[in-house]
């Protein structure tokens, strides 16, 4: 049988479980697909400190069960299973669990968005334990310590320039003899006096027996290999939004970013569907400001359907 629900969020980080926090007590009844990613990438993050009323920090997956469950206290239902098709091209809207078809008045996606790992022995191991992707998250925690950071765009830069803040000596490695980064990027990271370059280079391994103690590295020119001390290792090539699914559904970016209409809105192309969270947000890509916009999306959602009746 077909399942029929005023409201369906594909996504389970902070944005979509803000949205459906705020969607259960407007009595939409939301139904959330939690997906594989359960979550969000706060499951791969250890301490929390810059989430506000946790002023001793909290563990990432912690803070997410506590999302969860206040979600889940007000009324939302969730499904452990990712939504593996859906099509927008008429209401009600109609969303795929398999062989499972769903359909819904409204849609919220907020599917999120997922780093791009370098893939290399010991990184997935450390990830948490002085492997990171976000210098913003974890820059704190690596006062008057060694770092690298891995990439050449204005991501890299920024990061690099952030975590100068904190660190003693930021690495930067890139493959290249030169920076994708815009020249004034390129240029505040380059001037800064503690911030290295090793061009033509690329990392392999990262090691480390719980907390990361150094890496590998090896030319892109000559094949040379040579190890380098660290106590921390931040990538910075970028980032892919979770947005496969929504090919020839929803107007994307050049990136693959859902595009919202009118600026501030949680508006899509399609009228009916919003998204929330880093599936639409390549700048700030935090918990705090996915959950904000996760509590907007529900709110243009309740109002939109409102205005329909």
């Amino acid at each position: 049988m077909t399942q029929h629900e005023k409201l369906i969020i594909i996504g389970s980080g902070p944005a979509g479980l803000t949205a459906a926090l705020y969607a259960s007590r407007a009595d939409l009844d939301p139904l959330v697909f939690e997906g594989s990613a359960a979550g969000g990438q706060l499951m791969i993050t250890t301490d929390v400190e810059n989430y506000p009323g946790f002023p001793d920090g909290i563990l990432g997956p912690e803070l997410m069960a506590k999302f969860r469950a206040q979600a889940e206290r007000f009324g939302s239902t969730i499904v452990e299973r990712d939504a593996t098709r859906v099509d927008f091209s008429e209401r009600p809207f109609r969303i795929w669990v398999g062989d499972q078809e769903y359909r819904a008045d409204s849609v919220i996606v907020a599917t999120g968005a997922t780093a791009k790992w370098l893939g290399i022995p010991g990184e997935e191991k450390l990830t948490g334990k002085g492997v990171s992707a976000c210098a913003t998250c974890d820059g704190f925690f690596f006062r008057n310590q060694d770092l690298v950071v891995v990439g050449g765009g204005d991501t890299a830069m920024e990061e690099a320039l952030f975590l100068t803040k904190f660190a003693s000596k930021v690495t930067v490695v890139h493959r290249r003899d030169e920076l994708r980064a815009s020249k004034i990027m390129a240029k505040r990271a380059m001037d800064h006096e503690k911030i290295e370059f090793l061009w033509d280079t690329i990392v392999t391994e990262v090691h480390g027996d719980g907390k990361v103690t150094g890496v590998s590295l090896e030319s892109t020119k000559t094949g040379g290999g040579s190890e380098l001390a660290v106590d921390g290792v931040f990538v910075a090539i970028g980032h892919k939004p979770n947005t496969d699914l929504f090919i020839d559904h929803l107007d994307l970016d050049p990136n693959g970013y859902v595009i919202l209409r009118d600026g501030a809105s949680t508006y899509t192309s399609v009228d009916g569907v919003f998204a929330a969270g880093d599936v639409a947000d390549h700048v700030y890509r935090q918990a705090v400001t996915a959950a904000g916009t996760g509590s907007r999306a529900a709110i243009d959602a309740e109002r939109w359907l409102a205005s329909q009746e």
